[in-house]
Formats: C-alpha cells, sequence, structure tokens
C-alpha cells in the first residue's frame, strides 16, 4: 500500500465564510503532515475580456477597471488571512493571485506545480443556482488530475 504525503497542499479560496472552513481543515492536514500551504484566490476576468477575447480592455472602462482592483483586492486580503492564519499555527503559507477562469487557473496551477490535493469549500448550491452559476469546485472534481478535497457546510457567504 502506497502512503499518501500531503506535502504540497493547494487551498482554493474565495474569502467566503465556506472557504474559510476549508482553510482551517487545510492548516490542519498541513499540521499533521508538515506540508506546505499554497493559497490561490483567482481573480476571474471571465466578464472583463475585451470582445475578441485576447486581452483585457480595462483602461478604456473605468467602471471595469474599478471592478477588477476591488476582485483583486479581495484576494489579497482572501489569500492573506490564510498566510495569518497559517503563521498562527507555525504553518508555511505561499500567497498566490492568478488571473482568468478560476476552474482552469486551479487545474492548471495544480497540475503544473505537483499538488498533491486541493482544498476548497462549496456553499453547495443546488438547481437553478448551481446551473446559472456553475460550480467551480465541481468543475475541478470532475476534471482536476490533482486529488479535490470539498468541504461542504451550511455557511454564509
Amino acid at each position: 500500500m502506497e502512503i499518501v504525503n500531503f506535502k504540497k497542499i493547494m487551498i482554493a479560496t474565495d474569502g467566503s465564510a465556506c472557504s474559510r472552513l476549508a482553510v482551517d481543515k487545510g492548516l490542519e492536514l498541513a499540521r499533521l503532515s508538515g506540508g506546505t500551504v499554497y493559497a490561490i484566490y483567482v481573480v476571474s476576468t471571465d466578464y472583463l475580456a475585451s470582445i475578441d477575447g485576447d486581452s483585457l480592455s480595462l483602461g478604456v472602462d473605468p467602471y471595469w477597471k474599478s471592478v477588477y482592483e476591488a476582485w483583486k483586492r479581495q484576494g489579497e486580503e482572501a489569500v492573506n488571512y490564510v498566510k495569518g492564519s497559517g503563521e498562527m499555527k507555525g504553518i508555511n503559507v505561499e500567497s498566490v493571485l492568478l488571473e482568468g477562469n478560476p476552474s482552469y487557473e486551479l487545474i492548471r496551477y495544480a497540475e503544473e506545480e505537483k499538488m498533491d490535493i486541493i482544498i476548497m469549500g462549496t456553499l453547495g448550491k443546488k438547481g437553478l443556482d448551481r446551473l446559472l452559476l456553475g460550480s467551480v469546485a465541481g468543475n475541478l472534481v470532475r476534471h482536476s488530475k490533482v486529488p479535490v478535497m470539498v468541504i461542504r457546510d451550511k455557511c454564509n457567504s
């Protein structure tokens, strides 16, 4: 039997209450395994892409530029929360901000950086909400080659 060794633990966070529960679980796994946590936030640029889809046109529209900056600040706060929580527990945490489609970027990063596991929270939406909003967690579970642990709880984001 092969021993599972979690040395590179990726925590995908969006700063919500659900993701904070996943942060707690991921940090505990890192403490038990002596691993390093990689706190990842993806600034979604899906809605910000220009019509041709090749580049962001943030310089043209001040509204979208301010939205982008707000999402980036939110991302920095989310990964800083993970870093601070980890430091309080003596766990090494690397903070990473990515840009693009969240599902794609999380999978790409996890595979390129050879993560041992991805941990993330979910709101557990069902029905029309899930259909309309999509599910980053669901996409990772279906498409990632890296094992994914989804922490689901009734929580408010």
